[in-house]
C-alpha cells in the first residue's frame, strides 16, 4: 500500500512539473511568432505591393544595386525590360522580383 502511494505522489509530482514546461513552449512559439514570423510577413506583403505598383518609366532600384528606368513589361509574366544608363543601348530584362525601391516617374 505504501508503495501505492509512493507511487502515486510521484505522478502527481511529475503532472505538476508538465504545467511549466508546455507553458514555457507557448511562450517560445509566441516570441518567435511576434519577432520573426510576423515581421517578416509584413515586409512580403510591402514587396508585393510595391511590384504591383510597378509602371513604365518608373526609376528602379535592383538587387544589384543598378539604377534603371522600366522602358516595358511583358504581359502574362513578371518580366520587366530596364534600361540603364544614358546611352540607350544598355536595356535587360529582368524579373520584377530583382526591384528594391522604386521612384514613381509622375512624382516630383
Amino acid at each position: 500500500m505504501d508503495h501505492f502511494l509512493t507511487l502515486l505522489t510521484q505522478t502527481d509530482a511529475g503532472a505538476g512539473s508538465l504545467v511549466p514546461m508546455v507553458v514555457m513552449i507557448v511562450v517560445f512559439v509566441a516570441v518567435f511568432y511576434f519577432m520573426i514570423m510576423r515581421p517578416q510577413s509584413k515586409q512580403e506583403k510591402k514587396q508585393q505591393a510595391l511590384l504591383a505598383s510597378l509602371e513604365i518609366g518608373d526609376s528602379v532600384l535592383t538587387t544589384a544595386g543598378f539604377y534603371g528606368v522600366i522602358i516595358d513589361m511583358v504581359e502574362g509574366q513578371d518580366i520587366i525590360i530596364v534600361e540603364f544608363g544614358n546611352n540607350k543601348n544598355c536595356r535587360i530584362p529582368m524579373r520584377k522580383s530583382a526591384v528594391v525601391e522604386v521612384e514613381k516617374a509622375n512624382a516630383e
